[in-house]
This record gives C-alpha cells, structure tokens and sequence, in this order.
C-alpha cells in the first residue's frame, strides 16, 4: 500500500510539472503566421482546408489565428450574438487541424458590424453598455472553454474594439477569461494609438495591435518606411512601458494599385487594378522594420482555407499564390529566391 501511495504521489507531481511545462511553453512560444478565414466550401476539418494549412507551414508560417466571429446589427446595438460562421465544432476542428501540423493557434474573436467596424461600437446608455457586456462576456466565456480544452497556445479576449477598451466591465471580463481558460491572454488594439491608451495592458500576457496606418503613395518606399519606423518605436516603448512583449495580431494590405493609401480598405470599397509586387514590397518592409526584440509575433491578414485562394489577378488580401508568399518564406524560414525587401523600384 506505501508503495502504491508513493507510485501515485510520483505520477502527481510528474502530471503537475507536465501541466507546468505545457502552461510554460504555450506563454512563451512566438507567433508568426497567418489569421486564417475558412471558406464556407472549405470548412475546417475538411482536406481541402487541411492542405491550405499545409501550404501555410511550407511557407514558414509557425502559427495561425482562428477567428470566430461575433455579430450585431449596428454599432449601437446590444444585441450581440455568436456568428454562424463558425460554430463549436468548427472552431475544435480548426485548432486540431493547426496542432495536427505542429502549428500553434490564437483564437481571435472578432465583432462583426455590417456597414461598420468594431471599433464604432458605441452603446447609448449604461443600461445598454451592461446588455453589451453580458452578451459579450457569456459568448467569449464559451470560446476561452473550447480554447482551453484544445489548449490552443492564445486567446484574444477582444480585438479592435476602441470605443470599448476605457469601460470598467474589461477588469471582470478578463478576470472570467482567467479562470476558464491557461494559456497566453491578451487584446488586440486598432493600430498603435489605440494601444497607447488602453488601461489594463497589467492584467495581460502581451499587447495585441493590428496595423493598418496610412502608408503614403504606392511610389514613396522612404516615406511609408518612415512610417513604420515611428510605429515600431512607439511599440518599443509601449513594451518598454508595461514590461509586455507586442504581438502584430494583423498586418497586411490589399495586391492592388493605391493599397499603401489606406491599408485597411477591402476591394468591396475600391475597385483597382492588381499589384501583387506591391504587397510584397510593403510587407517585406513591415517584416524588416518589425524585427526587433519586442516583437514576439506577427500574423499576416490573410490566409483562406480554399487552397487555390489569391493568385497575380487577385486584389484582396490573402497573399496565396503571389509574390507576397515569397517574401514571408524568405523572412520566416531563410530560403529565400528573388525577392528581396526594397528590391524593386517603389
């Protein structure tokens, strides 16, 4: 019986510095990759989404984003809802498709407001303010428990929700996300103005931030390189400020004519002739100026789950089949052919 007491009393403490070691490294692991967006003919679990996340890793990608989405009607609406796009078993079915690669997972809800961002959210009274939170708390509170229990390596608890980011309700919102789920806890700002202004970056394992500044003309390499070197000194010194490492949650812009403008702009906004160099020579620059110490991770918006996504005649996001795709091996796995940043003539 003593024997068995001291067998069982050693299989505790292996399982606890187990748990210890996994809660250690999904902290510290860096996230570089792609926010991935599944296809409604592609879905997570299925092979097609599976060679998409194949193709990914062959690139270098060492991690992905998962975003399930959230919905409401209006930027003052408090009937916040979970989006059908991804129910619970998809989201499973994602996390275990990435880990089944070797890839680590972020889940990275997101508000989706038709005609609108999530960063207009703003309610009209404080009785809505508190409908909005509950809403939003008791869906967020289902996605930490799937996260947790496929011990995906992050969870965003919010992302770009500016007009949000100064109420009192995030303090109880990110001590529930605590006790549901382990892993790494952060949020993700819009851009670096609204992370210098958020005020429970403590309570947190890492700032967030989705880039997206204007970036001047398509020609103008100094000036939009200028740009991102005042950005990248302004996340140093948030880094610095809060003793956090800065994860690029987004960063990316459209394969098309006028993209460095407005680098958040969808094709559904503007329509435009197709320049895939020119999003490989921007986010070349973004990797270059980005690579800094207080930089533990960058995440490309967009990769889809159809594996023929994109292509040279393609003017969204997702750099699938452009030179874009060269550009990130290069960066991430230091094979690199051509392209070079700054190679070409803007």
């Amino acid at each position: 019986m003593r024997r068995r007491s001291r067998l069982l009393a050693a299989a505790a403490l292996w399982l606890a510095a187990l748990t210890a070691f996994d809660a250690a490294a999904r902290s510290q692991s860096r996230l570089d990759g792609f926010n991935v967006i599944e296809e409604p003919a592609h879905p997570f679990g299925g092979i097609s989404a599976k060679l998409s996340l194949a193709d990914a890793k062959r690139i270098g990608a060492t991690a992905i984003a998962v975003v399930p989405f959230l919905w409401q009607a209006g930027p003052a609406s408090a009937d916040l809802v979970r989006g059908q796009d991804m129910n619970d078993d998809r989201l499973r079915a994602a996390i275990r498709d990435a880990h089944a690669l070797g890839l680590s997972v972020m889940v990275k809800p997101q508000v989706w407001v038709p005609q609108s961002w999530a960063g207009s959210i703003a309610m009209k009274s404080e009785a809505d303010w508190r409908q909005w939170f509950t809403n939003y708390s008791s869906t967020l509170d289902r996605i930490a428990q799937i996260a947790e229990e496929e011990k995906a390596e992050a969870l965003a608890i919010g992302t770009e929700l500016a007009g949000t980011s100064q109420r009192p309700e995030w303090n109880k919102l990110i001590a529930d996300a605590r006790r549901a789920y382990s892993g790494r806890l952060f949020y993700i700002a819009h851009n670096v103005e609204e992370a210098e202004q958020v005020p429970f970056w403590n309570s947190l394992d890492a700032i967030g931030v989705t880039l997206y500044p204007p970036l001047g003309a398509d020609n103008d390499r100094a000036g939009r390189r200028a740009r991102m070197l005042a950005v990248a000194d302004q996340l140093d010194a948030l880094s610095a400020r809060f003793g956090k490492p800065i994860i690029v949650a987004e960063i990316g812009l459209r394969s098309a004519k006028g993209a460095t403008a407005k680098p958040w702009e969808s094709a559904e906004e503007r329509t435009s002739a197709p320049d895939p160099s020119l999003q490989a020579d921007v986010l070349a620059d973004w990797l270059d100026v980005l690579n800094r110490p207080s930089v533990h991770g960058i995440l490309i918006w967009r990769w889809l789950t159809d594996p023929n996504a994109g292509g040279l005649n393609d003017t969204d996001f997702t750099v699938q089949g452009k030179p874009a795709e060269e550009v990130l091996r290069c960066a991430w796995t230091k094979q690199c052919a051509q392209h070079q940043a700054g190679a070409g003539p803007r």
